[in-house]
């Protein structure tokens, strides 16, 4: 019940019962009663004053009243027809508007449309002007209310209030003595800055004089009657401006200075703090702000999370201003206050640790309440600066937030002291935020860390400086893993640490770092919170995909569970909330994992010290996470049904799930020996209601399909004994494709189920294939070939794709049966609307294809009969059409029309309906070499011209496409920037094995020239990426050569011996000896297999040029002018005393060095 205002005339006096109404009835009462006033009405204030009154008096929240109903257009309608009636010179009334706008705006969560809001700003802007100063806060309050959000809606405005002179600016300044006047300015530039998703934000030039006006409050003295209320506002405001914009920072100190400012801020109010912060962080290590560089080894975890330990040190000197940086370049903090006092955990203090009285107490409650939120705020805009700003730049600041090494005295002011020490949880939160977001992204940078060498005493190198922060963050988070007892922050420190594994480069760090995070780790998995559950499956997730297999996560996982500390948590605050569910009985044998359904029988601690070695731990966990089950009825909560229910949530599973897939992925030889329990749960996963969990159960079959095919490749080091036997593969695939994997693919109503399903059919071994019965083979084929006609576009391109895996198997792929019907099913897609399927129809076109060309050379033109040629004509058509498609659908086309133009018989070809065809197909080829595509469609497109020429039926002495191709070829070769790609353009140009598919002499010369240019510019590059390449390109280039000169006949013997006694035969002669030498020509592992010619060995390469040698000298000459043999003999002469020149001078060499090496002993 609320009574009228005083003051009001005694026959308005009455009693405004309105406590029982409901909030929506009240609100459209009053709004009605106000918009039925005008401006002429009697008594006008008086039944504006009480009107206002009633509406200020009611609370509007939803959730105090959640079946308030209204409309915005109301209130909007409401605040327009009040603001006409309230007079600006009745102070009182405007005052009681503006906190009606307040109250409505902010509690019915309404954001003003644009003719109300253009109403409310000219009004509010005069009242400004009119009104006395002690209105001002209310009035610039409804400002802010009226902002938010609307900042690109009001344009004609923000001259007035953002201009030269405008009212915020005014407002705003620092010389404004009234700090709520401030306080308030500021948060009216903050809601027009705020970012409203899917709306257009403010324009550049005022968000960048708020972002200005935002840093320089910050940056400025605090004022010593303001609280923390004002950096609050400045750093919202900064955080609306850096967020949701990629932010353009101008040139010099202008990053730096906004990082030592939030940096200064991130510590605000830090209990026992007191230090000297720069103006500026720099990005290079300067002396003013470097301190003294003392490591010492890292210490151990206990001793590391004792306070005040580094204060011991009494020997510690300072230079400039720097003493307390550390390690952190540019940090340039120095601390005036014994170190020991420096940020004391105080959120480990008890109630007993105040020296306050409770008056004093309340009041400094509220101050570590306004600080905490200070430094909140300047970590979320941290994190803004961080998400917005290009990553590259900001790797020169990392020193200043992130240490290097622990070192001896006060500990630099870091990120990691915030995790470590501040007594807010929220803050603790929003730093570790920050620090996964700058270890985000971050592998490439930090890949340079490297401490396997020894250690230079005179010189640190980056690259070892690196590795010690990659340490030190180890260390002390996972001193925070132990010592955090919030289970938000806990999540978020596991949070970061799965970032930092995901991003450090282990292969080059010394071992060791991850055995103690895996030990600590283990209890979390079974903690009280699912986050915190989740979190440590994702960082045992991350651990397993690190580089792998790395040695050290072998050992942890061959470890038994209980070993190696396995009481490692048994200090940790977190220890009442660990391992809850054993406590609650769920270790019985009545709700073991196999008493429902078909989980699989885990082994018990006994079993585990017999079982095979080799049998991972976390996979036996993560099992018993996925299957474990218990009984409805044995759950209070639960209406005792009687059903079995899985134990875990299912954001757990479903991690657990993703674990078992990295470990499958990552270490298969570890996990091969539950290949049955896998199966199992596979199947389960299969077999239950939840569409996520089916989709996982698919991937993780997806992925121990693929572990199979990794082992059996021809190129696997595993050996024979170790792999897994395949009567085992054979019995594996038969039980999931008699199981629910059938029902997964036909599953219309989960299109990424199927899609996954397809998947998973695709990881078949293909020699298991063979060996499964019939109609499982069937069965697999019928489902792919009916999956395909689906109108989801993502399990039609699956089915395209499995599809082309199964034409290469080879107990498919003579099947001419089956490749017809393939091949029809693929061009289909071809011509599908979606980009995705045309992509993956041309990758199994490109499969089919091949599998056209080893039939050939395999079976013989017998399969070439029995294939239609109306279906191969199909084919090159559909493959040159799509090869004018995006470069994801042209790389793989162009590889088909190779293939094809390979395979076409001499009949085929001679027939009329090919011609034109072919003659498109080529031009298509020749574009694409020669186009600006990317470097991978050029590379397929050299390697499909280089596979047409190695058909004998092609006429490339007379065809007039002939000429273009070697040109295109010739072009690449010596101008390509791709190294990658003049190799196989070189190796297309040595497939021909006539000289008469050279064309001319012209012709021949022509190609001669460009591989001899391209040989003598081999190493000339502007991407230093490409010298990896520069070996194999030389050996294809001088195998081509050596090609040449084996074709070559009379009539090229002027040209060659032109070329070879002049400077081209000078600039090559050195090349060629090294490559008879077997100098300079070893590919390495970045050039290995690129070049698509096989290596020779030296004596091969000997024996060829003396081959060479012999076919010259017998090359005779029949039917020539006198003047013409005369020519051509005396270029014959030049070629041949090069070669046995070059012979000889390899064999003197080879003498040489042999004379010099002497005996061996």
């Amino acid at each position: 019940m609320a009574l009228a205002p005083v003051g009001m005339r005694p026959q308005h006096y009455t009693l405004i019962l309105h406590d029982s109404m409901d909030p929506g009835v009240h609100f459209a009462r009053c709004s009605s009663k106000l918009r039925s006033l005008r401006g002429d009405s009697v008594n006008l204030k008086e039944e504006l004053n009480l009107l206002f009154d009633q509406f200020i008096s009611e609370n509007y929240y939803q959730t105090i009243s959640p079946s308030i109903n209204f409309r915005p257009e109301d209130v909007c309608i409401l605040l327009r027809h009040a603001c006409a009636l309230v007079p600006q010179s009745n102070e009182h009334l405007v005052i009681k508007f503006c906190q009606l706008v307040h109250h409505l705006l902010n509690q019915l969560k309404v954001i003003v449309d644009e003719p109300t809001l253009h109403a409310l700003v000219s009004y509010i802007v005069r009242a400004l002007s009119v009104c006395s100063k002690w209105t001002h806060a209310e009035v610039l309050l409804a400002l802010s209310t009226v902002l938010y959000g609307n900042g690109p809606q009001c344009q004609k405005h923000l001259h007035g209030l953002l201009g030269e002179q405008g009212l915020l600016l005014l407002y705003s300044a620092p010389s404004q003595p009234d700090l709520e006047l401030r306080r308030v300015a500021l948060s009216c530039m903050t809601n027009i800055c705020l970012g409203i998703p899917g709306q257009l934000s403010v324009e550049d030039k005022y968000r960048n004089q708020c972002y200005g006006i935002f840093l320089k409050a910050l940056q400025a003295p605090k004022p010593h009657s303001c609280d923390e209320l004002l950096y609050s506002g400045a750093l919202k405001g900064l955080h609306c401006c850096l967020s949701g914009v990629k932010w353009r920072f101008g040139g010099g100190e202008e990053v730096g200075a906004l990082l030592a400012t939030l940096k200064r801020l991130m510590f605000q109010g830090t209990p026992g703090l007191s230090v000297e912060w720069p103006s500026v962080l720099y990005a290079a290590p300067l002396p003013q702000y470097e301190g003294p560089s003392t490591p010492k080894p890292p210490e151990p975890p206990k001793e590391a999370a004792t306070p005040g330990k580094a204060s011991t040190n009494k020997k510690k000197k300072t230079r400039g201003k720097g003493g307390g940086g550390g390690g952190a370049a540019g940090g340039g903090e120095s601390s005036t206050k014994p170190p020991t006092a420096s940020l004391y955990p105080a959120w480990k203090r008890t109630s007993s640790d105040s020296e306050f009285s409770d008056l004093e107490g309340s009041a400094q409650c509220k101050l570590r309440l306004y600080h905490g939120r200070v430094r909140q705020s300047a970590l979320h805009c941290l994190l803004a600066v961080v998400r917005g700003v290009d990553k590259r730049m900001l790797y020169g600041y990392w020193s200043s937030f992130i240490p290097d090494a622990p070192m001896a005295g006060p500990p630099p002011l870091t990120l990691l002291s915030i995790v470590l020490k501040d007594p807010s949880p929220k803050v603790r939160a929003c730093a570790l935020q920050v620090l996964s977001a700058m270890l985000d992204g971050s592998r490439q940078f930090l890949g340079v860390a490297e401490d396997t060498a020894t250690p230079r005493p005179s010189f640190t190198p980056f690259s070892l400086s690196l590795a010690a922060t990659v340490r030190e963050l180890h260390r002390c988070l996972t001193l925070a893993l132990l010592a955090e007892t919030s289970a938000q922050t806990l999540t978020q420190v596991i949070k970061c640490l799965a970032y930092l594994v995901s991003n450090a480069p282990y292969q080059r760090l010394r071992p060791g770092l991850l055995s103690p995070l895996w030990r600590h780790l283990r209890p979390y998995v079974r903690h009280r919170d699912v986050n915190v559950r989740v979190s440590a499956l994702t960082l045992y997730g991350a651990m397993v995909t690190a580089q792998a297999p790395l040695p050290e996560v072998q050992l942890l996982l061959r470890q038994p569970e209980g070993s190696g500390g396995g009481g490692s948590g048994a200090g940790t605050p977190q220890d009442a909330a660990l391992s809850w569910r054993h406590r609650d009985g769920l270790s019985s044998p009545s709700k073991t994992p196999g008493s429902h359904g078909r989980s699989p029988r885990l082994r018990t601690p006994a079993e585990q010290e017999g079982a095979e070695p080799g049998s991972p731990w976390l996979l036996e966990l993560c099992i018993q996470l996925v299957t474990e089950t218990r009984d409805e009825q044995s759950d209070s909560e639960a209406g005792g049904t009687g059903a079995a229910v899985a134990s875990e949530p299912s954001p757990v599973r479903l991690e657990a799930l993703q674990v078992l897939a990295h470990l499958v992925r990552g270490y298969f030889c570890l996990a091969q020996v539950c290949m049955s329990e896998l199966g199992q749960v596979s199947a389960r996963c299969l077999q239950e209601s939840d569409p996520s969990v089916q989709l996982h159960g698919t991937k993780l079959l997806d992925e121990l399909g693929t572990g199979i095919i990794q082992q059996n490749r021809p190129e696997s080091t595993v050996p024979l004994p170790a792999r897994l036997p395949m009567s085992q593969v054979v019995e594996f695939w038969t039980e999931v494709l008699r199981g629910p994997l059938n029902g997964a693919l036909q599953s219309e109503h989960h299109p990424t189920l199927q899609t996954s399903a397809c998947d998973a059919l695709s990881s078949i071994l293909p020699l298991a294939f063979t060996q499964l019965e019939d109609k499982i083979q069937m069965m697999c084929i019928t489902v792919l070939l009916g999956l395909t006609y689906s109108e989801n576009s993502l399990v039609k391109a699956a089915a395209v794709r499995a599809l082309g895996v199964y034409i290469l198997f080879p107990s498919l792929r003579e099947d001419v049966m089956f490749v017809a019907d393939t091949a029809n099913t693929i061009l289909m897609a071809l011509e599908d609307k979606s980009p995705n399927v045309r992509a993956k129809a041309a990758w199994s076109l490109g499969n089919l294809t091949d599998t056209l060309i080893v039939n050939m050379e395999s079976v013989g033109t017998d399969f070439q009969e029995e294939l239609s040629d109306m279906l191969l004509l199909k084919m090159l058509q559909s493959a040159t059409r799509a090869s004018a498609d995006k470069d994801r659908v042209k790389c793989n086309s162009v590889r088909a029309l190779g293939n094809l133009l390979h395979f076409l018989r001499y009949g085929q070809l001679t027939r009329s309906v090919f011609q034109r065809p072919l003659e498109e197909a080529v031009r298509v080829l020749v574009q694409t070499v020669q186009s600006e595509a990317t470097m991978k469609v050029r590379w397929n497109a050299c390697y499909a011209l280089g596979n047409a020429f190695r058909n004998p039926a092609l006429p490339l002495d007379s065809a007039p496409w002939s000429s273009d191709a070697f040109s295109s070829l010739c072009s690449v070769v010596t101008s390509c920037k791709n190294f990658k790609v003049r190799i196989k353009s070189a190796a297309a140009l040595s497939v021909p094995a006539r000289r008469g598919c050279y064309g001319d002499v012209e012709r021949f010369i022509r190609v001669w020239h460009s591989l001899a240019t391209a040989l003598e510019n081999s190493e000339e590059t502007h991407d230093f990426l490409e010298y990896r390449y520069c070996a194999s390109l030389r050996e294809t280039l001088l195998q081509a050569l050596m090609h040449l000169l084996s074709l070559s006949q009379w009539e090229d013997m002027p040209a060659l011996g032109a070329a070879l006694a002049g400077d081209e035969g000078v600039a090559i002669r050195g090349h060629l000896l090294r490559y008879l030498r077997g100098e300079g020509g070893d590919r390495g592992t970045a050039g290995e297999g690129e070049s698509g010619t096989e290596s020779l060995s030296v004596l091969q390469r000997t024996e060829a040029l003396q081959q060479t040698l012999a076919g010259l000298r017998e090359l005779q000459v029949e039917g020539e002018a006198e003047g013409v043999r005369r020519e051509r003999e005396s270029g014959r002469e030049r070629v041949v005393d090069y070669l046995e020149d070059l012979l000889k001078s390899s064999a003197e060499l080879e003498l040489a060095l042999s004379a010099s090496a002497g005996p061996s002993l």
